[in-house]
């Protein structure tokens, strides 16, 4: 699987979670297929089937990227 950048996955979670919140509000036809599109964007993005899954592996990448983040911060402190 190629990794999404880590901008790129918050903004298609970001979507995703204003798409749910406007449906759960006051669902209507508009709202249902932008979920749609959001869910379905956010499981292409993950690699992931169901929405659930597609946030438990967005959920393990962001923790990968901040892992990622600070080892780089260490190195910098260590090489200064």
């Amino acid at each position: 699987m190629i990794l999404p950048a880590e901008k790129e996955l918050r903004a298609v979670l970001a979507r995703f979670a204003h798409a749910r919140m406007e449906h759960d509000a006051c669902p209507t036809g508009h709202t249902s297929r932008a979920l749609e599109d959001a869910t379905y964007t956010l499981c292409v993005i993950t690699g992931a089937r169901t929405a659930e899954d597609a946030l438990a592996t967005a959920d393990a990448l962001l923790e990968r990227y901040t892992d990622r983040r600070s080892v780089s911060q260490d190195d910098e402190t260590l090489a200064a």
